[in-house]
């Protein structure tokens, strides 16, 4: 069977960002079950009622991408106790304009880094709430709430830490078997 296609939005848009890196880590972990494609979410205009009579090629890109995809992965930081500006606006762009939710039906999952000891648990409760309004399936458990400490994930999604690696194998496992249940639908 080949590789389940994984449209993944990173909510930082930090070039360094420890998000980034959670996202290749479990991309590495993943290899072989799903091909990740990480998606362009730094060149999307605020979103306005008004593109709906003339949709933004940029924003038709990100819905074509994301239609595209046989799942979707989401990995974000906590901003204000709250997830990026960044990719709410993403989310409202892909499942605009109204009866052309292009995120609909399609699994998903929820995952996050922070150096904050809560991780990021505040932004992935107000993240599921929406993609629920979204009819994104979303994965329940396990949650992933990394407290991320420098050098845990290397730039290539290397984990330095095999408890860390274990655990987040458990997620990607869980993972894979969410999409294919749905795949096979």
């Amino acid at each position: 069977m080949s590789a389940k296609n994984v449209a993944v939005l990173v909510g930082s848009l930090r070039k360094d960002s420890i998000n980034l890196k959670l996202a290749r880590a479990v991309e590495k972990l993943a290899a072989g079950e799903l091909a990740f494609r990480y998606l362009r979410i730094d060149d999307l205009p605020l979103y306005t009622q008004e593109f709906d009579d003339e949709y933004p090629a940029v924003c038709q890109r990100l819905k074509q991408e994301i239609e595209a995809a046989d799942a979707v992965l989401f990995v974000t930081p906590e901003y204000n106790r709250s997830i990026p500006g960044v990719l709410k606006n993403a989310l409202d762009i892909a499942s605009r304009p109204w009866g052309t939710n292009s995120f609909a039906g399609k699994p998903g999952a929820v995952l996050g880094a922070s150096i904050g000891s809560a991780g990021t648990s505040m932004a992935q409760q107000h993240l599921r709430n929406v993609l629920a309004y979204l009819d994104i399936p979303t994965l329940p458990q396990p949650e992933v709430f990394i407290h991320f400490k420098d050098g845990m994930i290397g730039d290539d999604g290397t984990i330095a830490n095999e408890s860390t690696r274990e655990f987040l194998q458990g997620f990607v496992d869980k993972y894979v078997a969410w999409v294919k249940r749905f795949a096979d639908a």
